[in-house]
């Protein structure tokens, strides 16, 4: 549970680093004093650069998921196999005492007979 968190703050965090990175360097070719086509080409160049970056960071952020997902089927899969084991005992212990509890009330309604008749 606390992976999940972990997983979702560092998601955030990215997202926010990538999304502040993108508005600072907007802002930053905005205010640099350059004439119209120098400043629409460093536009173009950066944004370039930072949807390459973003996608890597998908990519990357996609395989982490698909691994999230491999490992919480594991454990899941693994916690349903203990639980069917604890399940199967538990019903083999209920069934033990069951015909244990049968065997000694025959035995006592049996010995109570014998009683009666001495």
């Amino acid at each position: 549970m606390a992976d999940n968190n972990d997983d979702t703050n560092k998601s955030s965090f990215l997202i926010g680093f990538l999304a502040g990175g993108v508005i600072g360097a907007v802002i930053a070719l905005l205010y640099a004093p350059k004439p119209g086509k120098e400043l629409r080409a460093d536009i173009r160049t950066k944004a370039g650069e930072v949807a390459e970056n973003a996608e890597e960071y998908v990519s990357a952020a996609r395989h982490k998921a698909i691994d999230i997902i491999n490992e919480g089927k594991r454990k899941s899969e693994g916690l349903i196999t203990e639980a069917k084991k604890r399940a199967e005992s538990l019903l083999g212990d209920a069934e033990k005492i069951l015909t244990d509890a049968k065997v000694k009330g025959t035995a006592s309604e049996t010995g109570k007979g014998e009683k009666h008749r001495s």
